[in-house]
């Protein structure tokens, strides 16, 4: 999937759509103490009244919020063990097309048992699951009416999965106006988090308007911080690799080709020359996310006015760093966001903010014996309403 399908099925998670239909919802409480189910409700999702269906919609959405490879993450399924019964994909699968309700609630049942099985909570957990098709439209022609282009859609069952915390509400003191008289408000009835779940999942994942059975779309409780343990044991999902993790591979394959030490003009050439991949990108929805192997990394390096770079420095760099030459990174993983003071330079005296394209107006200097950092400016700099004078020259 792409930021662009997730978007899309995001944004039908309303009550007032035709592209969207949630027929079932099944909700799981387990207590903390016994991982256990203290209790089970599954029902058409159309019976809930219409506060209770919002507040779903709106945890559906908060589910599938982030960015891909920092929050969400795409999975591919391990393959089954032999005799293995429970694998996640297999439960997912049977309880999507199950034909009645309660085929669909015993295999939905047993996902909910393997995510607390696996992994101790702190607190009681609501796990919701729930059923529906997504209706997307076909691309649209300039010649088309609204009308027209709901006549073809692409049609992709799915199932969304979203992990809840549970607290007791605080007492309070509250005036009685029947009574008057104040007294104390103690609710023993815990409330559910649905504005902060702490997990969650959409399978199938889609690709090119296809649903792939094979992958499926982790949501995580914090961006660059998924559960390891959760994908693997109760997704049964290979092991991915988060923006963060690339952004540190690249650093470390580039160090040990030229070292821990550069200038701020060919750091950004490094990032300029890498841009362009995303921008050629941006301009063609259809051409696929740009990676970063050792060849591209050789290339981008020389085009950065890098000296001595060869094929075998860089692909030695791969191997050690990652073990694996054939090592690719996610291009929009490496790059600071554009357009934005994305970059911090952080001092004793001061944190400054810049964005890549101006990184190149930084220098670090020497000046009077000490460490400085200029910036080049065009135009006078003024400080709480006064014009700064100008020092004298750098040694």
């Amino acid at each position: 999937m792409n930021k662009k399908d997730i978007a899309e099925i995001r944004k039908q998670f309303k009550l007032e759509t035709d592209l969207l239909k949630i027929a079932e919802i099944y909700n799981v409480y387990i207590k903390q103490d016994t991982s256990e189910i203290f209790h089970e409700e599954s029902r058409s999702f159309s019976l809930l009244d219409r506060e209770q269906q919002e507040l779903f919609l709106a945890n559906f959405k908060k589910v599938l919020a982030g960015k891909l490879d920092i929050k969400l993450f795409e999975v591919k399924f391990q393959r089954p063990e032999e005799g293995q019964v429970d694998h996640t994909q297999t439960l997912l699968y049977e309880g999507l097309h199950a034909d009645d309700a309660e085929g669909w609630k015993d295999n939905m049942q047993r996902v909910a048992l393997k995510m607390v099985e696996e992994t101790p909570y702190e607190k009681d957990m609501v796990i919701t699951f729930i059923r529906g098709t997504y209706f997307k439209t076909t691309k649209r022609e300039v010649d088309e009416t609204e009308t027209a282009l709901r006549d073809e859609v692409y049609t992709t069952p799915f199932v969304l999965g979203s992990m809840n915390q549970t607290e007791l509400p605080k007492s309070s003191l509250v005036f009685d106006f029947i009574e008057k008289e104040f007294k104390s408000n103690i609710m023993a009835d815990p409330v559910i988090k649905l504005s902060s779940p702490v997990g969650g999942f959409l399978f199938p994942s889609f690709t090119n308007n296809a649903a792939d059975v094979n992958r499926i779309l982790y949501s995580a409780a914090k961006a660059n911080k998924p559960d390891f343990q959760f994908i693997e044991n109760v997704l049964n999902g290979d092991e991915i690799t988060t923006a963060e993790d690339d952004k540190v591979v690249f650093e470390e394959i580039v160090k040990q080709v030229i070292g821990d030490e550069v200038n701020s003009r060919t750091l950004a050439g490094v990032y300029d020359e890498i841009n362009s991949l995303l921008e050629v990108e941006a301009e063609d929805e259809d051409e696929p996310a740009p990676m970063l192997d050792s060849k591209e990394v050789e290339r981008v390096l020389k085009a950065s006015g890098i000296k001595d770079i060869s094929t075998e420095k860089v692909e030695q760099a791969f191997q050690q760093v990652t073990d694996d030459r054939q090592y690719e990174m996610k291009a929009s993983h490496i790059v600071p966001k554009y357009g934005s003071k994305s970059i911090k330079i952080n001092t004793k005296v001061a944190e400054i903010k810049i964005g890549p394209e101006d990184l190149r107006y930084v220098k670090q200097v020497n000046y009077n014996g000490r460490r400085c950092i200029l910036i080049e400016v065009e135009e006078d700099t003024v400080v709480e309403g006064f014009k700064l004078l100008a020092e004298e020259e750098l040694e």
